[in-house]
């Protein structure tokens, strides 16, 4: 099979690749880094170079691809962010269109069912009903959960108070995901003809007081707390780490959507199983040697 990926070689990407490398397929990796070109062809594959905003240049990465890998960039800016990624969205939807490819898989989150209240889910959201708008096309809305990697921005925080948290409580149930086990996730999705609409990617469902007892263990730190943080003292603390005020509002509302349950409770609900393998345990073992 001919298979594009965007999102070039991040902590998916990469992975992805050298997977479908290996089991024999001709890949081409969309990246908006020329530095990047070196280490694709490095794992075999073809470099494609240019923006996931500008439509012939995706139409030519995407021509003659028997599957495509739609992933958005987690970062479009500081300021108009869901409009940004939904506008991505949409030309990744025409180049898909124009180039006439069958078979797309999504990477979407859990929380992406609801039109608001979840943050930056929202336009991944959005993205989800553009697709669903194109005829002929088989997609797969692949929804991952929270994912382990974003548990390093709360190394400062660990190291200068002693403490992790948010602000939802340490009860919630949260599902959890390895990038590596997208990975394995989206190779399995794009080698089928056909898939189902929408499927949960998910290592492991967990509570907070979990994260900080395993992590903590793991760190020599056996009695670092997670403290649950007021929505308003959250917003200030990611400002005062720099981040722009409009992320640090959507974060600070993902955070809210979490702690009312509304992000996880259509994988709760339906019971989907935990596909993916690294469990929380495995995990401390990878943040223990990066702390």
């Amino acid at each position: 099979m001919k298979i594009t990926i965007t999102g070039s070689l991040g902590n998916i990407g990469k992975s992805l690749t050298a997977k479908l490398i290996a089991s024999g397929h001709e890949v081409t990796v969309v990246s908006s880094n020329t530095d990047r070109v070196k280490a694709i062809e490095t794992l075999g594959a073809k470099a494609a170079i240019g923006s996931v905003n500008d439509v012939a240049f995706l139409k030519d990465a995407f021509a003659k691809a028997d599957a495509v890998f739609a992933m958005t960039p987690p970062n479009l800016g500081g300021a108009n962010i869901l409009e940004n990624t939904t506008n991505a969205g949409k030309a990744l939807a025409e180049a898909i269109k124009q180039a006439g490819v069958k078979r797309v898989v999504m990477l979407s989150s859990i929380g992406a069912d609801l039109s608001g209240g979840n943050g930056p889910i929202a336009g991944l959201h959005n993205i989800e009903k553009i697709y669903e708008g194109v005829e002929n096309v088989s997609f797969t809305f692949l929804r991952a959960g929270f994912f382990y990697t974003n548990l390093y921005n709360d190394v400062p925080l660990i190291k200068g108070a002693g403490i992790i948290g948010s602000n939802y409580p340490s009860t919630i149930s949260i599902p959890f995901v390895h990038p590596e086990d997208i990975a394995t996730a989206a190779a399995e999705e794009l080698q089928k003809a056909l898939g189902v609409n929408v499927r949960y990617i998910v290592s492991d469902v967990r509570t907070p007081q979990d994260v900080a007892t395993v992590l903590g263990l793991a760190i020599d730190k056996p009695e670092l707390p997670w403290i649950e943080f007021t929505d308003e003292d959250a917003l200030g603390g990611m400002k005062q780490a720099g981040l722009p005020v409009e992320i640090a509002e959507l974060y600070t509302e993902m955070g809210a959507g979490l702690r009312s349950g509304k992000i996880q409770e259509d994988f709760l609900s339906t019971k989907t199983s935990v596909d993916g393998k690294t469990k929380l345990e495995d995990f401390a073992k990878e943040f223990a040697s990066n702390f």
